[in-house]
């Protein structure tokens, strides 16, 4: 198991190199290739009282695609990789929906960590992206322009997303010189947490990995807010969580751990679901 493609999601109109120069230093250390993908959706005209008051022209759409195309040279410019290991993809379609969908081609999937987006004709849904696409997903937070990946916690519960999430950073996870597996339990719970943290070091051992483990009772601070500090007494720089979510009406509702540290982290996340 390994990492071959890299895809990174790039806003139409973005000037920060962030996440893109995180996908970078992630395609570098796996000698993988790396796809940028953007995209933009056309909104509805705006009618009042019949009157159309603002509405997309063909002009108008013609300059939103050729802004999109010329987007490629910034991107090959920011990667600084060779033509064959750099691809570009963007269309006219919703942000989210485009990545989902082109996210077949990839084994990891590298987006900004923003919150739930307000503008889903422009901006991507990194939250809702993580929960559609069944890749495993770095997302980075503002001002950080790397990941060394070198010490890494993964924040352990024994669930489904969790098991998925740990297997799917294995890759990364083999590079790391630290990885501490966190479980946070309440107080009854603190022997049997040590066992599955156990069987979970010994799962990772199997495939080249040694780590460590710790097991912290439940504080006033939220889960993500102790799994976050947890990171920062190990110096890391990535956190390992499966993400959590489910559809109601269409709209998706995640669970307090995933918005916490969607909202909260200083530090790359990197989640499956």
């Amino acid at each position: 198991m390994t990492v071959a493609t890299i895809m990174v999601y790039v806003d139409p109109e973005q000037q920060a190199e962030e996440q893109v120069r995180v996908a970078r230093s992630i395609a570098t250390r796996f000698d993988a290739s790396i796809t940028g993908v953007s995209a933009f959706a056309v909104e509805p005209s705006f009618v009042a009282e019949g009157v159309i008051i603002e509405e997309t022209t063909p002009e108008d759409l013609k300059r939103m695609k050729a802004a999109l195309a010329e987007k490629e040279q910034w991107f090959r410019d920011v990667v600084g990789l060779p033509k064959e290991k750099v691809e570009w993809r963007w269309d006219v379609q919703y942000p989210t929906v485009f990545l989902t969908n082109e996210a077949r081609s990839a084994d990891l999937v590298v987006t900004k960590s923003r919150r739930a987006n307000v503008d889903p004709y422009h901006l991507i849904d990194p939250a809702g992206a993580v929960l559609r696409m069944g890749r495993p997903t770095i997302l980075v937070p503002e001002h950080i322009h790397e990941l060394r990946a070198d010490r890494i916690v993964v924040g352990w519960k024994d669930t489904r997303e969790a098991r998925r999430a740990v297997r799917d950073a294995l890759p990364v996870l083999r590079k790391a010189s630290q990885v501490t597996i966190v479980e946070i339990c309440t107080s009854d719970e603190q022997d049997q947490a040590r066992r599955r943290v156990r069987d979970v070091a010994k799962y990772l051992q199997g495939h080249g990995v040694k780590s460590e483990t710790d097991v912290r009772v439940h504080m006033a601070e939220s889960d993500a807010r102790h799994l976050i500090r947890i990171a920062k007494e190990n110096d890391a720089d990535l956190i390992v969580t499966g993400a959590y979510g489910h559809s109601r009406l269409g709209e998706w509702i995640f669970g307090g751990m995933t918005r916490g540290l969607l909202d909260e982290a200083s530090c790359c996340l990197m989640m499956s679901h």
